[in-house]
């Protein structure tokens, strides 16, 4: 009897960018960050970085809320919001503090080109006004940092600025979000294949990119 199931579509998206992807998720930050080896001035870089994502995000975010097909959903896109804006946020405000990089460390540091092509993509995505181009680069910036997460070592390193990296993207709630992205994407994707290929290509790729350059420290 012939195998009759049908691959998901966000598994569809992802095979179609196999090999950035594992590169993205077996890189070597991940592998520093599970053994707690991430050189200081790295992980300062890429928290600075990462953290100029949240203003961009939330207008993303913003666009699921405004462009999603059913109350449930902008209710999920909602709370998800919520722990952005307060348990991400305050992890990054401890981070810095611990790594003592200061508020002009953070103001001065320039964005890195990936940085700015996340930051783009994101808003570029908030202002099609397609649920499913929103959803395509929230699938990337969610859904690979939770693969990750969730294939590393354990126990987590002792140091907080690495282990809470992790599980940020390895908890109940946020797994729960994951399938929730994945199971929207699935539902409204195949139906504009074009758009969702176009953004969740180029944010893999900017996923890669933004790892890499977290090892370039400026000067």
């Amino acid at each position: 009897m012939p195998n009759t199931t049908v691959q998901r579509f966000t598994e569809q998206l992802r095979q179609a960018n196999f090999q950035t992807w594992e590169d993205a998720v077996g890189h070597r930050f991940v592998q520093e960050i599970f053994a707690g080896t991430v050189p200081q001035p790295v992980m300062a870089q890429y928290l600075i970085q990462d953290h100029r994502f949240l203003d961009s995000f939330l207008t993303l975010l913003g666009g699921a809320i405004a462009t999603a097909d059913t109350f449930e959903a902008r209710l999920r896109f909602g709370r998800f919001a919520g722990m952005v804006s307060g348990d991400e946020n305050t992890y990054f405000l401890r981070a810095f503090e611990a790594l003592g990089v200061t508020p002009t460390q953070r103001e001065q540091t320039p964005d890195t080109t990936s940085t700015q092509g996340f930051s783009a993509i994101m808003r570029e995505a908030a202002a099609t006004r397609e649920y499913a181009a929103i959803l395509a680069v929230l699938n990337v910036a969610e859904w690979l940092y939770q693969d990750w997460a969730t294939r590393g070592t354990k126990p987590l390193p002792k140091d907080f600025v690495h282990a809470e990296w992790v599980t940020l993207h390895d908890n109940a709630f946020f797994n729960d979000f994951v399938a929730f992205l994945r199971s929207e994407l699935d539902r409204v994707g195949p139906t504009q294949q074009a758009i969702a290929h176009d953004f969740f290509g180029r944010a893999v790729g900017l996923e890669l990119n933004f790892f890499d350059q977290a090892y370039q420290v400026p000067h």
